[in-house]
């Protein structure tokens, strides 16, 4: 059995310990055990979604140690998303972080500035804001754009609205990276850019859809990706399955249409000049009266009554 059958299998029997009424404590830990030695990858997170059910899980259960190994699990899954974790990427951002403060001082000594700590002065053109941003984000540059910190602000209280995850990221944060994301894709703040931002902000803030808020906020996705998902990737299951139900309607309704007639070359289109028609007949004056001709176009879709 592979790695994503064995999560399926167990997130299904975690769910079931979840909607019982009785807590076994003892079959929720070996099923944390089980999930903990297995070698989990991003993908299989992202496509069995398993975090969240251990969370509910952690949530749920009123056990010490189901409460710990599932905060353990999770903060642990965290690290396969990208540029989360790894020492490497922390050494490099502390080597960053080290280079821009000796640049900074350096610029102050030039400015005729104070080189010491104690009275240091915040570069040029940064504010109180500014520096907050640059030592609590990682990834997310600084900006003082009007537009974007509004951006970044509604962004913040769109992951702020509703249950907060215990151990989950700091709103502000996140909300910072997702903005950055998609200013770097669209270079500008025009109309497009605030879309995209607006969209990010609905389905967020949207109640029926708690589980893409909540992905965000335990990292199962990453803003990187939350930026650039479209309206259907952000969808709840529910909209998803609705929507493809939607969609096979659609589809069989347009091959009725196409279908539900006879096919002939004896009228042309007063549109395109083609004689490749469908025409159907209906009864729609008394009986003793002829049957009207209703006839489609099939090389334009023009339509037209025949009488």
């Amino acid at each position: 059995m592979g790695c994503e059958d064995e999560v399926i299998r167990i997130g299904k029997k975690l769910e079931k310990l979840i909607n019982s009424d009785t807590s076994d404590h003892s079959s929720a830990l070996d099923l944390l055990k089980a999930l903990r030695d297995l070698k989990m990858t991003l993908d299989v997170l992202q496509k069995t979604r398993i975090g969240m059910t251990v969370n509910n899980l952690r949530k749920a259960s009123n056990s010490d140690d189901v409460v710990s190994l599932s905060k353990t699990l999770i903060k642990n899954w965290k690290k396969l998303l990208p540029g989360d974790g790894g020492s490497q990427g922390g050494m490099s951002r502390q080597s960053s972080t080290s280079s821009l403060s000796r640049s900074n001082s350096s610029q102050r000594m030039d400015d005729g500035g104070e080189s010491g700590d104690g009275n240091s002065q915040p570069p040029l053109g940064m504010n109180d804001r500014d520096e907050k941003q640059t030592a609590g984000s990682v990834t997310a540059s600084v900006t003082q754009d009007a537009v974007r910190l509004k951006c970044r602000e509604l962004l913040a209280a769109a992951l702020k609205a509703g249950e907060m995850e215990e151990g989950g990221g700091d709103p502000e944060k996140l909300a910072a990276s997702i903005e950055d994301a998609i200013f770097l894709e669209f270079k500008n703040t025009d109309i497009k850019y605030k879309n995209r931002v607006r969209s990010r902000v609905a389905n967020l803030k949207d109640s029926r859809n708690p589980q893409l808020r909540q992905n965000v906020l335990i990292g199962l996705i990453s803003p990187e990706k939350i930026a650039a998902m479209t309206a259907e990737e952000m969808a709840s299951d529910e909209m998803k399955q609705l929507r493809a139900k939607l969609t096979k309607e659609a589809i069989n309704d347009h091959q009725m249409a196409k279908t539900g007639g006879t096919c002939t070359d004896l009228f042309k289109c007063g549109k395109c000049g083609k004689s490749n028609c469908t025409y159907n007949q209906v009864q729609t004056r008394s009986a003793d009266e002829p049957m009207t001709t209703f006839v489609l176009c099939n090389m334009c879709g023009h339509r037209w009554k025949f009488c």
